[in-house]
């Protein structure tokens, strides 16, 4: 499927491959996520096992997202979506090391690398250190005070998915103003602060894909 869209798509193809705390969280708990109290459990009470099960992880995720670069992919993204729900020190102790390891894993490939949650306005700095070349925001922080918390690497983001449900206007106008924040600043790719929610119009995604072509031209 890489492949086919490699030949077919004008813009670049990019890789996905959730990340080893969400993957493991999904694992442990059975079920969507919610409040982690057995990942969490699991991960303080058997460290050894934790570990583990982290490299095992990923190993995964480097074999699929290696395979996904030679199928023609031409960036990779990290997705990280329960990792918020962690304390700065729980991620930096039982976290932070394994994903490292999968960034440090990727490197050889020499293609554009991003490292993205949820909920992590306060693990920012941390996740920078883990790896990626570029950083995803959500919306529940600001672009410019995202950008001081990661250094010097690009960003990605972060407007809030749920406004395209509402009227056009108000997505427009917010997505003025995260490109106001980036103000032409190289390394910003702009984005949704999470994924697109199943009932947004794919209408308002061309427009707004068209609005920022314009904002940024």
């Amino acid at each position: 499927a890489i492949a086919i869209l490699r030949r077919e798509s004008p813009v670049p193809v990019i890789g996905f491959a959730g990340a080893p705390f969400t993957l493991a969280a999904y694992l442990i708990e059975g079920r969507s996520p919610r409040e982690l109290e057995r990942t969490k459990t699991l991960m303080h009470a058997e460290p050894a096992l934790w570990d583990g099960l982290m490299a095992r992880i990923v190993d995964m995720d480097l074999a699929y997202l290696r395979a996904q670069v030679g199928a023609g992919a031409q960036v990779v993204q990290v997705f990280d979506s329960w990792v918020g729900q962690l304390s700065p020190f729980d991620y930096r102790a039982s976290v932070l090391p394994h994903v490292r390891r999968l960034f440090d894993g990727l490197a050889d490939l020499h293609v554009p690398t991003i490292h993205f949650g949820t909920g992590t306005a306060g693990l920012l700095s941390a996740m920078a250190e883990a790896g990626g070349d570029a950083v995803g925001l959500d919306w529940r922080i600001g672009l410019a005070d995202g950008w001081s918390r990661v250094g010097e690497r690009a960003v990605q983001g972060n407007l809030d998915p749920h406004l395209l449900l509402g009227p056009w206007e108000a997505t427009a106008a917010q997505a003025r103003a995260v490109l106001r924040e980036a103000e032409g600043r190289p390394g910003h790719v702009f984005n949704l602060g999470h994924g697109v929610l199943p009932p947004t119009d794919p209408d308002d995604l061309r427009r707004l894909v068209d609005l920022v072509h314009e904002g940024a031209a």
